[in-house]
């Protein structure tokens, strides 16, 4: 049976894209370049920063360049982390739906702290997570399972007890080396030509709302 459910950040709980995106085309204005879609950006979000730059930048800069534009995103970023970030739709009614049934929810996500918890702060979810792992508290980061793992130890439930939702093939690969279970978020920042069904999660949700039908959170 689940007893704790484990959440990505961008592209799973919470719709970063907007955020994201004005970030990037912040930084393409600044640089005299045209702005992009947020249809365009909108599948690379959860690959973070590096990838969003190069999508920005990849052809127009020499490479060597793309690290200092990067860091000049993530300040741009930083400046409107919550403007338009909100919860996927669903996501309120499920978070309680947790809360009264007794059953923690945390996050595991790549973001770096310094992105997430003010993310989290601004969105009013810090106090609600019973525990949020990112990329840089620890020395490995998804898809290494060792983050899960330790959100899991800090839960103080198995990780076969566990159910991770995320939208990167990362996130399952992760999820499945840790020995949790896993939920394909398709709802999220999935690219074209992604086969989420060779992923081998253990489900897929269409919308937040499949979250709580599914077989895997039935109550016996």
């Amino acid at each position: 049976m689940i007893e704790a459910v484990l959440f990505d950040l961008d592209g799973t709980l919470i719709d970063t894209a907007p955020d994201m995106g004005g970030a990037l085309n912040n930084l393409l204005i600044e640089k005299s370049m045209a702005p992009l879609s947020l249809t365009t950006i909108r599948p690379y979000v959860s690959q973070g920063g590096l990838v969003l730059t190069r999508l920005g930048f990849a052809g127009k800069v020499p490479e060597r360049d793309i690290e200092p534009l990067r860091q000049r995103f993530l300040a741009h970023y930083r400046e409107i982390i919550a403007d338009e970030s909100r919860l996927f739709d669903g996501y309120p009614a499920i978070l309680d739906d947790l809360e009264t049934r007794g059953m923690p929810w945390g996050i595991v996500t790549n973001k770096p702290e310094w992105l997430t918890h003010p993310l989290l702060e601004r969105l009013d979810l810090a106090r609600r997570a019973a525990v949020v792992i990112g990329g840089d508290t620890l020395e490995q980061r998804k898809p290494h399972p060792l983050p899960l793992q330790v959100a899991a130890a800090r839960l103080g439930i198995d990780c076969d007890k566990c159910v991770y939702v995320g939208d990167d093939e990362r996130d399952i690969v992760a999820g499945k080396a840790a020995n949790m279970k896993t939920l394909v978020a398709a709802y999220g920042y999935i690219e074209n030509h992604d086969d989420i069904e060779s992923w081998e999660a253990d489900g897929v949700i269409d919308t937040p709302a499949d979250l709580l039908r599914h077989s895997l959170m039935r109550r016996p």
